[in-house]
């Protein structure tokens, strides 16, 4: 069964107000200061090139294992579903393809935000920790079609594994950046996917 793979955060989920959250808890609680809109303005990229810029002398792993408690106790109720997500998911599910979430995210945690935003029952697989090149090995492992995010980052992984790269303009990167990154297409949100999919099932699958 052919492989359709999603990024999560800022493309299916808005979690930006969870992850500011969780990373300025975790360096106040190791009494560094955080710029808010620095960190917004970077969701979506690694937790290892976060924290090193707020609270450079803390061991990431510890670093990691307090903002991954306070996503769980926190964040999760933080999530809200992007428009367009969910006819998204099922448009693709409709047409008898397995959908693969592919996340800098943990897997657990994936999981997580996907129970709680109501897509865990679209979703086949989750590959976590993963971003730009690494995820491009991940959609190679299962040799996805397309891939769908909203970074820059994505875009890279979805061209490094041979995949078609849909960009939607609904995180921190414009759609001029993500045309510049070398976008197959750019979307506004995932309101439009569904047009393109049904245009991609007929003539470019």
């Amino acid at each position: 069964m052919p492989v359709i793979g999603f990024d999560l955060d800022m493309t299916l989920v808005d979690s930006a107000d969870a992850i500011v959250d969780s990373v300025a808890h975790t360096c106040r609680h190791f009494g560094g200061q955080v710029d808010e809109d620095v960190v917004r303005a970077g969701v979506g990229l690694p937790l290892d090139v976060v924290f090193p810029e707020f609270i450079p002398d803390v061991p990431y792993a510890e670093a990691l294992e307090v903002y991954r408690a306070r996503y769980l106790s926190h964040g999760l109720a933080m999530q809200t579903l992007l428009p367009g997500a969910h006819e998204s998911l099922a448009a693709v599910v409709d047409d008898g393809y397995r959908i693969l979430v592919v996340s800098a995210k943990k897997d657990t945690h994936v999981r997580a935000v996907l129970e709680q935003v109501g897509l865990a029952g679209y979703v086949a697989d989750v590959v976590g920790e993963r971003f730009a090149e690494t995820k491009a090995d991940a959609l190679r492992e299962h040799a996805a079609l397309a891939y769908v995010g909203d970074h820059t980052g994505d875009v890279r992984g979805a061209l490094g594994a041979g995949a078609v790269a849909v960009a939607v303009a609904t995180g921190p990167t414009s759609a001029d950046d993500l045309r510049a990154a070398g976008a197959d297409v750019v979307l506004a949100d995932l309101t439009e996917f569904p047009t393109w999919w049904a245009g991609f099932t007929t003539h470019g699958s």
